[in-house]
């Protein structure tokens, strides 16, 4: 699966937490962790993981009469599938407005502001121009 392309619901992040953590696990393994949170049945979360193989964020093995399942995509491909999906929508692709918007709502100290300046720095030295 493409970076780019992963893009969860919000039921699919919480099994993808569960599995990350998890992993490998079976449905009821997933069913458990997500009790407190969510009310769903064992055949909600095995129907909802068995969506997630046919989407390619999971993957599937079955070990005699139970499935396995471990994760297709990680959590960093997760994150950034979800912060390209809301500069997509929410700011036309356009990347400075957004990070004005989220400098502004989270407030940043000195030393964030000194840790994405050099994070700037090393970026614009990996950028040919």
């Amino acid at each position: 699966m493409r970076k780019s392309k992963v893009e969860l619901t919000e039921g699919e992040w919480a099994i993808m937490r569960a599995v990350w953590k998890n992993e490998p696990c079976a449905a009821p393994t997933v069913q458990e962790a997500l009790q407190q949170t969510r009310n769903w049945s064992y055949s909600t979360v095995r129907t909802i993981m068995d969506r997630m193989v046919a989407k390619g964020l999971l993957r599937g093995e079955k070990v005699r009469h139970l499935t396995l399942y471990r994760a297709a995509v990680t959590n960093s491909q997760a994150q950034q599938g979800e912060v390209l999906y809301a500069l997509k929508n929410a700011f036309n692709g356009a990347l400075n407005p957004m990070v004005e918007c989220l400098l502004d709502a989270k407030g940043i100290s000195a030393a964030g502001l000194d840790e994405l300046e050099e994070l700037i720095r090393k970026k614009r030295k990996g950028v040919k121009s």
